[in-house]
């Protein structure tokens, strides 16, 4: 919101500098985008008046005007624009006036016509851009007067409001807020305007979400353009002036933080209520644009049609014109959830709707009414008529007299919050004096009563007792609140332990050669790897206004995204892709959400280099070996049916599933241009066993090993991890390691049957007492063998 400091001026003195005003207002929480510096204050430029104008005689874009500066003597201008008539008022700049830095005013020809200064636009004296040409001053300018006295210098600051602060969208909500910080007094503008009489529930109002509507009569009203100080002032925060009554509602608006709205009472047929709009009217609002209503917005209507969406726009067809003679001046409070919705549905925002998607204050719609009818009465004569009220279903509110009447001084107070002194101590670690929170509270507009502080109508987000002391601390300032260093002990919880794991997790990947990812949680339902791990549709958490068909559920697992990620590097370019990522995932059923790990991999098994050339790409063996290296030697894969994939693994950790592993069938490698196998892991972090805390060390061993071979016949569908299983379920005390070294099969059945596989295993033995002797050694080792004949239905080649 843009705030005048000349504006903020008129209500409250400010600090002496416009850096001290930024400090105060950050340090108090409330954050300054931006300073801009409006207005003119350079010399020898005043307002002309055109005189006479006519065609420059050597160039056909150029006119020669006589022009009125106001020193008796009619000066000669050489201009190029073309938005002027004759009479218009212009900035005129003249001889020895300084635009920039190398712009120096002179007199001078244009095409052999001398030109005694130039007439200037918006944009050559430092404003905002206008409409191209020159900018034209309003006729009741004063010719010969300085430039300054019509656009005085200001300073406008770009502030950003939290939502719970809806009382600082104004002038008078800054000023309260910055009276309450230095302990200054601030001014609230009133109105002594009264209504001819009052129409209590005069206004039909239907919808539940507008508690109460006031409309004010207005007639014989001049609706003309509006006098200096008010375009200035509108000007100074972004809006355009429209013409007095407009500018009048707008200014209110900005002022004490109400919008208000104006209808041409004689453009309407019959009387105002508030009802909901059917089920596709029309509606064709200020902006020229046709909007299909629904039950779900607020409309203000007549007789026969919609007049303006409630809180959030006027209607084209009950605005006020030049022509206007008699108005009906809205005031109203509508629920911020109504409005909000509103907005977003019809994609239709304006400074009203912000204003009630954020909370007005309900007690401040009658205080805006009687502002606006009084600047009315000043700027636009006329006459006040009736006043006429109506409240909504279940309305919190009542009409009360005596705040027309001004029988009491405006602010309502709704609920009372209790506050301990010896709290604030506590809290802030500083001993106040109580009359100095009294102080402070005071000036935020609290009111102290028994039992606690009576808490205005404009400050709802005052709620508990340390919502006041907050407000204490920022009075008192941060800087002042004592640095003490208080620290205890704090076990380890099992939050911190996952994270931990998922910590060690990410640092195994990335010295395996991964690099970690970060996918968006909302995926689309055509998003690659989507339903490959058995994630159902109707298991999938929908959204239920998507921004777009990308970000329709929540993810079910980690593989979309990652598989999107491999295509958009391997579309880079990337031949060699390793990527990982740990997360939330999401499910309508069991347990709604859960951190997941997972990975993928394609590409060469190993950088491409002069030694080992291009190298074999990745393979399944290679995606165990990852896993294993990062869940333990507890992890066992075991085959999963899963026809959506070429290749599918469960994968155990102590004989507990905890997740699965694949490759993708070629074709869908190829759908994400991949040239390579592309292969897959995903964990469920909360499946995995705990972590053990036991650490187990042992010596290097003292006395050398000793290795002997086997090979042997083994059915082709037999897993080695079945054959070192039984090895190592022998307990053998001398057996230390077995190691893989050969497989072979020929599907021909030249060399070994076609059913069968040869496996060659290397056994290594070891004693940690003593150096084992040959006899030792071939005993443990026919033990063994033994065994595999009698365990399995293996053939041993001697």
């Amino acid at each position: 919101m843009k705030v005048s400091l000349n504006w903020l001026r008129e209500l409250v003195e400010l600090p002496a500098t416009v850096p001290q005003l930024v400090d105060l207002l950050t340090l108090a929480g409330v954050e300054v985008e931006g300073v801009e510096t409006h207005g003119v204050n350079i010399p020898n430029v005043v307002v002309a008046q055109i005189r006479e104008s006519v065609q420059h005689p050597n160039a056909d874009r150029l006119s020669v005007c006589q022009v009125d500066d106001g020193s008796g003597t009619p000066r000669q201008i050489v201009c190029g624009a073309k938005n002027y008539k004759v009479g218009d008022k212009v900035p005129l700049a003249l001889p020895g006036a300084v635009l920039g830095p190398d712009f120096k005013i002179k007199v001078g020809k244009l095409r052999g016509v001398e030109s005694q200064g130039m007439m200037c636009s918006a944009e050559e004296l430092g404003m905002p851009k206008g409409e191209d040409g020159l900018l034209i001053l309003s006729p009741e300018a004063k010719v010969g007067a300085p430039l300054s006295e019509l656009f005085p210098g200001d300073t406008v600051l770009d502030l950003e409001i939290t939502p719970n602060r809806a009382d600082l969208l104004s002038h008078v909500g800054i000023a309260r807020e910055i009276a309450a910080l230095t302990g200054k007094t601030f001014t609230v503008p009133r109105s002594t305007v009264k209504p001819e009489g009052f129409g209590t529930n005069a206004v039909n109002v239907e919808p539940a979400g507008c508690q109460l509507y006031t409309a004010l009569e207005i007639s014989n009203v001049q609706v003309r353009p509006s006098p200096d100080w008010l375009r200035r002032k509108l000007e100074s925060v972004g809006l355009r002036p429209i013409n007095n009554i407009v500018d009048i509602t707008n200014y209110v608006m900005f002022e004490l933080g109400q919008p208000l709205h104006a209808f041409d009472a004689d453009r309407l047929d019959g009387d105002i209520r508030v009802r909901v709009g059917a089920e596709g009217e029309e509606f064709v609002a200020l902006d020229g644009k046709t909007y299909k209503l629904s039950p779900q917005h607020i409309v203000i209507a007549d007789e026969k049609r919609a007049l303006a969406l409630g809180g959030v726009m006027g209607g084209e067809g009950s605005g006020v014109t030049e022509t206007t003679h008699n108005i009906i001046l809205e005031s109203a409070h509508f629920d911020g959830p109504t409005i909000r919705r509103t907005s977003r549905t019809l994609g239709l925002a304006s400074d009203s709707s912000y204003r009630f998607e954020r909370g007005v204050d309900i007690d401040g719609v009658i205080l805006a009414s009687q502002r606006a009818a009084g600047l009315i009465l000043e700027i636009a004569g006329g006459t006040i008529g009736d006043l006429g009220i109506g409240h909504g279903p279940d309305s919190r509110v009542a009409f009360d007299p005596a705040a027309v009447l001004h029988e009491n001084d405006g602010t309502v107070f709704t609920h009372t919050v209790a506050l301990r002194p010896q709290r604030v101590a506590l809290l802030l670690g500083l001993e106040l004096p109580e009359a100095r929170i009294d102080a402070i509270l005071t000036g935020f507009g609290l009111q102290k009563a028994e039992g606690g502080w009576e808490i205005p109508s404009f400050r709802p987000d005052l709620q508990r007792e340390i919502d006041l002391i907050e407000e204490i601390a920022r009075v008192v300032g941060i800087e002042a609140v004592p640095a003490r260093a208080q620290a205890q002990f704090a076990p380890a919880s099992a939050t911190d332990r996952a994270y931990d794991r998922a910590m060690s997790l990410r640092r195994n990947l990335v010295a395996q050669g991964f690099a970690e990812a970060r996918t968006l949680m909302l995926i689309g339902e055509a998003m690659p790897g989507l339903g490959l791990l058995h994630d159902l549709p109707e298991n999938r958490r929908r959204v239920k206004n998507p921004m777009n068909d990308e970000q329709v559920i929540l993810r079910p697992g980690l593989l979309p995204g990652l598989l999107q990620a491999l295509r958009d590097n391997v579309r880079a370019g990337a031949k060699m892709v390793r990527l990982c990522e740990v997360g939330r995932v999401f499910s309508a059923q069991g347990a709604e959400e859960s951190t997941h790990l997972a990975l993928v991999m394609s590409g060469p098994g190993a950088e491409r280099s002069w030694r080992a050339g291009e190298g074999s790409e990745v393979d399944f063996f290679q995606l165990k070996g990852v896993v294993t290296a990062l869940l333990g030697a507890q992890t066992t894969f075991a085959a999963d049916e899963n026809s959506a994939l070429a290749l599918a693994l469960a994968i155990h950790v102590d004989g507990k599933p905890v997740g699965f592993a694949g490759q993708l069938w070629p074709k869908d490698a190829r759908s994400i241009d991949a040239t390579s196998p592309v292969l897959f892991a995903e964990i469920d972090l909360g499946a995995l066993p705990a972590l053990s805390t036991v650490k187990k060390y042992r010596e290097i061993p003292r006395f050398p090993a000793t290795a002997r071979d086997i090979a042997l016949l083994a059915p082709l569908q037999l897993a080695h991890a079945q054959i070192e299983q039984t090895l190592r379920g022998a307990n053998e005390p001398l057996l230390a390691d077995v190691e893989l070294f050969d497989v072979f099969a020929d599907p021909s059945g030249a060399r070994i049957p076609a059913d069968k596989k040869s496996l060659a295993y290397s056994l290594t033995y070891r004693s940690t007492e003593r150096t084992l002797t040959a006899d030792e050694v071939n005993a443990a080792h026919t033990r063994l063998k033994e065994r595999l004949k009698t365990a399995l239905a293996v053939t041993l080649r001697e």
